[in-house]
C-alpha cells in the first residue's frame, strides 16, 4: 500500500423527489467507508443543482428528514471540475444519487466526460432502468415475466384511457410514475375517481405514467454484483406494515419485515436469482442493482416488478442486508464497488484505445 491513496467522492443530495433519501444514503456509505483506505469526500447537490463541499458532515438524526436536515449541501460552491477532473487513476465516485438527475444516466455522462471512474451502470443502463416502461419493454423482449401493465402518456389519461385501463387490468391497479424511486409518486386505485387522483399525482413527476394489476403476491428482491459476470445474492423477502411498501415503510418506520435469506425452495431461490441475473444483463447493468419480483405461488410464480441501479444503502435497506447474508461485509461491499469502477474504467479505456 505505497501507492497513492483513493479518493472516494460521495455524490449525494440531487434535484430529485428523493433527494432526502440519497442524502441519508450517503451518510452511512461515508460512515462505513474504511478510511485507512480512501480519503473520502462528500460533495452535495443542492436541491436547485448546485454543487457543494459541505463544511461539516454531521450524520446524527432517528428519520430520513432529520439526517437529511443535518447532512446538508451547504457550504462552499464549487464546480463539478474542482473535485472531480481527468482520473489519474486515484479518484473513484460513487454516485449514491437517487431518481432523475442523478440515477438516471444525466450525472453518469457527465462522469464519462471528465473520463472519471465511477460506481454503478454507464449512461444506457442507467436511463433505461430509471425509465420503467422502456425497461419492462426489454424485460418482455427477453421473456422475462412481469404483471399486467400498461404505460401511457399524462396527456393520454383521459377518464375513458383510465377506464379502459381498469377493465382490462382487473380494477385494481397501482400507478406511478415511470421515472422515479422509493416508492414516491406511486398509489393504489380500485375505483375510477382513485385512478383519476392517481394519475394526478404521479404526474406531478413524470409525464408518463405505469399502470399496474394489483397482485396478491409475496415480495422477493435479489441482489446483483458485478460487470461482465455478475453474481447474484441470496433473496430476500419483505412483508410491507401496510397496503404496500411505501415511502415510509422504507425510510422513516422501519415498521416492515425482512426475511433473509426469503423462505423459498432450493429450485425457487435458484430461478429467481437466474432471473435476477437475465434482468441485469438484459439492461445491460454494471456495478451494482436490486431486482424486485412478485411472487405468486398458486399462479404465475415470478414476477420481475423493476431493477433499481442505485439501491438503497441505509441501514434497513435490503441491498447490503441481502449481500450480508451472502458473506460480503458493508465496508466489503463498498471496497468491490470500488474494484468494479476502477476494472471497468480501464476497460473502457482500453477498448476505446484501438
Amino acid at each position: 500500500m505505497n501507492g497513492p491513496r483513493t479518493t472516494l467522492v460521495i455524490l449525494f443530495g440531487g434535484q430529485s423527489a428523493e433527494h432526502d433519501v440519497s442524502c441519508v444514503t450517503a451518510s452511512h456509505v461515508m460512515r462505513a467507508a474504511d478510511p485507512q483506505k480512501y480519503d473520502i469526500v462528500g460533495v452535495g447537490i443542492a436541491r436547485d443543482g448546485s454543487w457543494h463541499m459541505p463544511r461539516g458532515l454531521t450524520f446524527t438524526g432517528t428519520s430520513t428528514r432529520d439526517i437529511a436536515e443535518r447532512l446538508t449541501v451547504e457550504g462552499p460552491r464549487i464546480e463539478p471540475s474542482t473535485i472531480i477532473g481527468p482520473s489519474d487513476g486515484h479518484i473513484v465516485v460513487l454516485p449514491m444519487l437517487h431518481g432523475p438527475l442523478g440515477e438516471d444516466g444525466t450525472v453518469q455522462g457527465m462522469l464519462e466526460l471528465m473520463d472519471v471512474p465511477y460506481a454503478g451502470s454507464g449512461v444506457l443502463a442507467s436511463a433505461v432502468a430509471m425509465d420503467k416502461g422502456i425497461a419492462k419493454q426489454l424485460f418482455a423482449g427477453a421473456g422475462i415475466p412481469q404483471v399486467n401493465h400498461r404505460v401511457l402518456h399524462a396527456g393520454e389519461c383521459t377518464r375513458d384511457a383510465l377506464a379502459r385501463a381498469l377493465a382490462e387490468l382487473g380494477g385494481d391497479v397501482f400507478v406511478k410514475p415511470a421515472n422515479m424511486g422509493s416508492s414516491v409518486g406511486v398509489s393504489h386505485a380500485d375505483t375510477l375517481d382513485a385512478a383519476v387522483a392517481a394519475v394526478t399525482l404521479a404526474a406531478k413527476y413524470d409525464n408518463w405514467i405505469i399502470i399496474e394489476e394489483t397482485v396478491r403476491a409475496r415480495e422477493i428482491e435479489v441482489s446483483v454484483l458485478g460487470n461482465r459476470t455478475p453474481r447474484a445474492s441470496l433473496p430476500g423477502e419483505i412483508t410491507p406494515s401496510k397496503d404496500f411498501y411505501d415511502y415510509e415503510d422504507k425510510y422513516e418506520d422501519d415498521a416492515a419485515t425482512l426475511t433473509i435469506p426469503a423462505h423459498l425452495t432450493p429450485a425457487q431461490t435458484e430461478e429467481v436469482r437466474n432471473l435476477a441475473l437475465l434482468a441485469y444483463r438484459t439492461l445491460r447493468c454494471e456495478g451494482m442493482a436490486r431486482v424486485d419480483f412478485f411472487l405468486e405461488e398458486n399462479g404465475r410464480g415470478f414476477l420481475c416488478n423493476e431493477i433499481n441501479t442505485i439501491p438503497g444503502f441505509t441501514p434497513i435497506s435490503m441491498y447490503p442486508k441481502m449481500w450480508q447474508a451472502s458473506g460480503l461485509s458493508y465496508p466489503e461491499l463498498i471496497d468491490e464497488l470500488v474494484a468494479l469502477a476502477i476494472d471497468r474504467h480501464a476497460s473502457r479505456k482500453h477498448d476505446t484505445s484501438h
